[in-house]
């Protein structure tokens, strides 16, 4: 039988956290130990810790990562930072432990609770919903937002073959441009020496391409930008990209890399040479170097932003739970 308890902190319970995220279908950054734990240092205030875990026989099986500001409880995260979040439970343990949860959250006081930035493969997408109804619960299933992915071929020349005519056009012209303009490198930045020098290269080119990404990234945004990249390197994750015009960077983009999959988290480009579309280009090479790297995935994450679409970026659904008192 699985019992449930509260977790008092997160405070020495990374390895079993992170032991518990590769044997889930929710193995990605974003469920990991060190993701949760930075993003609570920084954005946690006020909030009310209400982590819970789930064993069998004393071995960890389900963590639902919960917090309650108010009423309200939700999936801490963060949706303005995070683009996957879920339950975290052992594969094939779903029912059974999302069960348990909910049985010991009817007994909370809280009005409403939100369940978001699932995948569309989400077991708790399918099974919570399902579960609801005996416990007095009555769950929406909201469209969130879309996360275009492209699936990778073994080559570049084959990835340029699947684009349409325009798009492979239009890709092949910007960069014979780009090209023409002087001495051009795209590197990925070696990230386990000099890491904060290369953050402040990164984070300045975010600022300085929009000023949507400027007002963005605040003071506490930019501590957990720092706090995360410096946790996912450890981790053996991160990769900084950039690319560079007479040794000037131009363009940065960071990304996850996740097994089979290369993560476009986030990217930055300077203004001043946007006629070069250098922002566009770096997130090409970012996909070339991913299918040089035997990579069977591209994932460009939430958003739909047109140049997901111009380098072959297919659509796949986010979607959050509504949770209410029936």
């Amino acid at each position: 039988m699985v019992s449930v308890s509260r977790i008092e902190s997160l405070d020495g319970l990374s390895n079993e956290w992170n032991e518990l995220v590769g044997r889930s279908k929710a193995n990605r950054v974003f469920s990991t130990w060190e993701w949760h734990s930075t993003w609570w240092q920084c954005f946690g205030q006020g909030a009310e810790f209400l982590a819970l875990a789930a064993r069998q026989d004393g071995r960890l099986v389900g963590i639902a990562p919960l917090f309650k500001r108010g009423e309200r409880v939700g999936l801490m995260g963060g949706t303005d930072v995070s683009d996957y979040l879920d339950v975290i439970i052992a594969s094939g343990w779903e029912t059974e432990v999302l069960n348990a949860f909910l049985e010991y959250l009817v007994l909370l006081p809280w009005t409403a609770m939100e369940v978001q930035c699932l995948r569309c493969d989400s077991m708790t997408l399918t099974t919570l919903p399902r579960l609801a109804s005996d416990h007095g619960l009555v769950v929406e299933v909201v469209p969130m937002d879309v996360c275009p992915r492209v699936s990778l071929p073994a080559t570049w020349d084959e990835y340029l073959a699947r684009l349409s005519k325009k798009d492979r056009h239009e890709l092949r012209r910007k960069i014979r441009r780009l090209e023409s303009a002087g001495p051009v490198r795209w590197h990925v930045a070696n990230v386990a020496v000099g890491l904060d020098s290369k953050l402040d290269s990164f984070l300045n080119l975010m600022r300085v391409s929009h000023s949507g990404k400027a007002a963005f990234m605040d003071e506490r945004m930019e501590r957990f930008f720092r706090a995360m990249a410096e946790r996912v390197r450890d981790r053996g994750e991160l990769k900084l990209y950039f690319l560079e015009i007479e040794d000037k960077r131009v363009a940065g983009a960071m990304c996850f890399d996740q097994g089979d999959e290369l993560l476009l988290y986030n990217s930055g480009f300077d203004r001043d040479y946007g006629h070069l579309s250098v922002g566009l280009l770096l997130k090409a090479f970012c996909l070339r170097d991913a299918i040089a790297t035997g990579k069977k995935e591209f994932d460009f994450l939430r958003g739909e932003e047109p140049y997901k679409y111009d380098l072959g970026g297919v659509d796949q659904p986010i979607y959050r739970l509504e949770v209410r008192r029936g």
